[in-house]
């Protein structure tokens, strides 16, 4: 399970939404996050699948990969598709007591769950084809106005992008002490609840200690690095826009206003 969860991670390429701004990069996701809420309707929800699926293929980021970022979270769309059954109106199609299914129930779940989908899947082409160095350099470049307000910029994005890369080496580390405690003979798999969490405690501890000991060394590698924040540094690679980067604002653009269109012209599909 600990392996089916991809993110932070990162996989090197060369496909055309590698070699994207990842500053554009990032503010398209926080668009198609924004206008996948804004879309009402399955017809503009129909939309942003389309337009999620092109990136999706120009991603180059084999199939095999999104499916596991989806497996980490489908007991969260199942369940929350289970629960938007029981809620709208319409025809009724089973009920039982005070519990009732309608057709309008059944739109809500199927419209919550490719939404909760199309918003894990998209999210993950961000981290997959964009290093966490990249990511920083984003963060830090459209934040950067925030200075003004004397907000450090720059240890905001440094935080959170190491936060980001450590995900996956703290999964990888969970997993490798649970084995160890397995081949000591530890029984993490049977039992009840209360049983299964109590036999949590000799994973917890270690990893804990393992973390705190990880980000001691981060810390005195920066330090002996003479890392002093962000003032004054200068960067080994400097981002440019290309007319690649201005191709993909112009087609995001075109699918989020006929998200909008799509929004006045048809009636809501959520009841």
């Amino acid at each position: 399970m600990l392996s089916d969860i991809t993110l932070g991670q990162y996989l090197p390429g060369r496909s055309l939404i590698h070699r994207m701004d990842p500053r554009v990069k990032l503010a398209l996701t926080f668009a198609f996050i924004v206008f996948l809420f804004v879309a009402s309707n399955f017809q503009g929800l129909a939309l942003m699948v389309a337009l999620m699926l092109v990136v999706l293929c120009l991603s180059g980021v084999p199939v095999s990969q999104y499916f596991k970022s989806l497996k980490a979270i489908l007991f969260i769309v199942l369940f929350t598709a289970a629960l938007n059954l029981f809620y709208g109106s319409g025809r009724r199609v089973w009920g039982w007591k005070f519990m009732q299914i309608t057709d309008g129930g059944i739109g809500n779940a199927i419209f919550i769950s490719v939404r909760i989908v199309c918003l894990i899947l998209f999210s993950s082409v961000l981290t997959f084809t964009t290093s966490p160095t990249q990511l920083t350099d984003a963060m830090e470049r459209i934040m950067k106005p925030l200075q003004v307000l004397h907000v450090k910029v720059h240890e905001i994005a440094m935080m959170m992008t190491i936060a980001l890369r450590f995900v996956p080496t703290l999964l990888e580390e969970t997993d490798r002490i649970m084995s160890a405690q397995k081949a000591r003979g530890a029984d993490m798999e049977s039992g009840g609840l209360r049983q299964r969490v109590k036999s949590l405690i000799p994973v917890l501890i270690p990893l804990f200690v393992s973390s705190f000991r990880r980000a001691y060394d981060l810390a005195m590698a920066m330090e002996c690095r003479c890392y002093h924040g962000g003032e004054g540094r200068t960067r080994m690679k400097q981002l440019h826009m290309t007319g690649l980067d201005a191709a993909a604002v112009a087609v995001a653009a075109v699918f989020c206003a006929g998200v909008v269109l799509c929004a006045a012209l048809f009636p809501a599909s959520l009841h």
